[in-house]
């Protein structure tokens, strides 16, 4: 599969290449950005270029499609979107997102998501895309349930960063439900 590109009103969503490190780098590095990432703050630009060469072995073995998001008025990167844990035969994903915190409430992450979900719903026919976000997010817990996820329930200790384990929500989307908002 050739990698897709998409595209919003606003938005180019595009495939991350070595080319990106710089942004990704700025992004990653702010601990504001990655409090609730389930990783620890980038503090070397290699940790970028890792990311990078994992993101492009996720694609190619069909486990994650992740995106960057370029804004079409100047091009800049300012976050990323995709698909991790990605499995086609169980037409199943779990969604994930980060912005550059200049750009928060600004309709982006909305934008780019719901471009992210019609991808997997209508090209590659998933069923369900769940998400894993801790609790403390509430403003990516409001903009999930806004675009018509479910809470599911808590996963205890889940997530380990920064020498803590972390509860968090798994919400879900189901395909039906998808298309139900569309209408």
């Amino acid at each position: 599969m050739t990698f897709p590109i998409l595209e919003t009103k606003r938005l180019k969503l595009i495939e991350i290449t070595h080319q990106h490190v710089d942004p990704l780098y700025e992004i990653l590095s702010l601990e504001e950005v990655t409090q609730f990432y389930g990783t620890n703050r980038f503090t070397l630009q290699v940790e970028a270029s890792r990311l990078i060469d994992m993101i492009h072995k996720n694609f190619l073995e069909n486990r994650g499609i992740r995106w960057g998001i370029k804004l079409k008025e100047n091009q800049r990167i300012i976050g990323t979107v995709g698909l991790n844990a990605l499995h086609l035969k169980n037409k199943r994903a779990e969604i994930g997102y980060e912005l550059h915190p200049s750009f928060w409430r600004t309709g982006y992450a909305t934008e780019a998501i719901k471009e992210v979900l019609r991808f997997s719903f209508d090209q590659l026919d998933l069923y369900r895309v769940g998400a894993v976000v801790y609790p403390e997010n509430e403003a990516s817990i409001n903009l999930l349930m806004k675009l018509g996820f479910t809470k599911e329930g808590l996963l205890r200790g889940y997530i380990h960063q920064n020498e803590q384990f972390h509860d968090t929500y798994v919400l879900s989307l189901l395909q039906l439900e998808w298309g139900k908002s569309q209408e």
